[in-house]
């Protein structure tokens, strides 16, 4: 075998020491290029820099046009998971927030509104936003509601929106509500109605009140019904003074008028006839001036977000006694240059702490 090895080895030809010394020259060489495009760049290494290659760029595809038919995809659902984490927020003020953008916003985003509907999450936001910015646009959706076959009580919310539309059949409805209360499941909705008739300063409403309150079997509502009327009639007599004459139509003064019946302190007692004053030397007769003690009632306008055409108001009204505080919305319209009361909404209620319970002058039905 080794023989054979060898015998091959010589019968090979070879190459002259000149040109294997080439090719080996050209193999070394070929590695020292090799090795020095995988070392980094050295500085001054050679006279010339290294041209790097131009790269060519490359076009950005074009964005693809929907035909005219193609229905557009919807996006997903973080919108109403956005808007139900905020409306959950243990901050009442976060709800107040969206509340107020979307009052800000006014009629332009009824149609999202219209869809926010749909979502059991994000409809009871949805209806109270369409509430207060009211309207004839927003009426026809708030009037669905009546017929919504879910168990959300939206009803509420279009009856309290019926507060600015002053009349015969806006007023029927609401009577009617209140005359069912003893079958209605859900007192919200009948205080509602009541708060709605509230909002107006008619004394003509004051018999059939009354009527509704006989008839009804509900202690709770016919409070609220008694309420209402001691609210409107006191109202009534304010506006009816000198001085309620001269209020003003201005948003602060549109929000105290409401609330007058509880603000006005009560009247004077009547004082006795004076004895007969016996004269004594250097003494000058007494005259006791008597103040009737103010009542211990503030009315705090907190904010006011006007709508796009400025024409419509929202403001949040904090009405606080020595028990309690209550938070209220105000939607106002601007009439004939004064600000008037289109609805009216109760918000949470927070007891004072140490506090007990003290009967004050009715304000609104709670």
């Amino acid at each position: 075998m080794t023989n054979e090895l060898v015998a091959s080895r010589r019968a090979a030809p070879q190459k002259p020491p000149a040109e294997r010394r080439a090719t080996l020259h050209f193999v070394r060489t070929l590695c020292l290029w090799a090795g020095l495009c995988l070392l980094p760049g050295v500085s001054g290494f050679s006279q010339q820099p290294p041209v790097k290659p131009q790269k060519e760029p490359v076009p950005s595809p074009a964005p693809e046009v929907a035909a005219p038919d193609q229905e557009q995809p919807l996006p997903g659902d973080w919108g109403p998971d956005l808007l139900y984490g905020i409306l959950n927020s243990p901050n009442e003020e976060a709800q107040f927030g969206l509340v107020r953008a979307t009052f800000a916003a006014g009629s332009a985003i009824i149609p999202q509104l219209t869809v926010a509907l749909k979502d059991d999450r994000t409809a009871e936001f949805a209806a109270q936003s369409l509430a207060y910015i009211g309207g004839e646009q927003a009426l026809p959706i708030l009037w669905k509601l009546l017929s919504d076959p879910r168990d959300l009580n939206l009803r509420r919310f279009t009856y309290g929106a019926l507060g600015e539309f002053d009349s015969p059949e806006a007023t029927d409805l609401l009577f009617d509500i209140i005359n069912k209360s003893d079958d209605e499941p859900d007192r919200t909705v009948t205080e509602s109605a009541v708060i709605a008739l509230t909002v107006r300063t008619d004394a003509m409403l004051l018999p059939r009140l009354l009527a509704s309150e006989k008839k009804l079997q509900d202690v709770v509502i016919r409070d609220d019904l008694s309420n209402a009327r001691a609210v409107i009639e006191e109202r009534a007599k304010y506006l009816a003074s000198p001085e309620g004459k001269k209020s003003g139509g201005s948003i602060e003064a549109a929000v105290r008028t409401y609330f007058i019946p509880a603000l006005e302190p009560p009247p004077a007692p009547v004082a006795k006839p004076a004895s007969p004053v016996v004269k004594g030397v250097g003494k000058a007769p007494s005259h006791a001036k008597f103040e009737p003690p103010r009542p211990l009632i503030t009315v705090d306008v907190r904010s006011i977000t006007l709508s796009p055409d400025k024409n419509r108001a929202l403001a949040r009204v904090v009405f606080e006694d020595p028990t309690a505080m209550a938070f209220y919305d105000f939607v106002l319209q601007r009439r004939s240059g004064d600000w008037t009361l289109a609805s009216v909404w109760l918000g949470p209620e927070v007891e004072k702490p140490g506090q007990g319970t003290q009967d004050s002058v009715p304000v609104a039905p709670r």
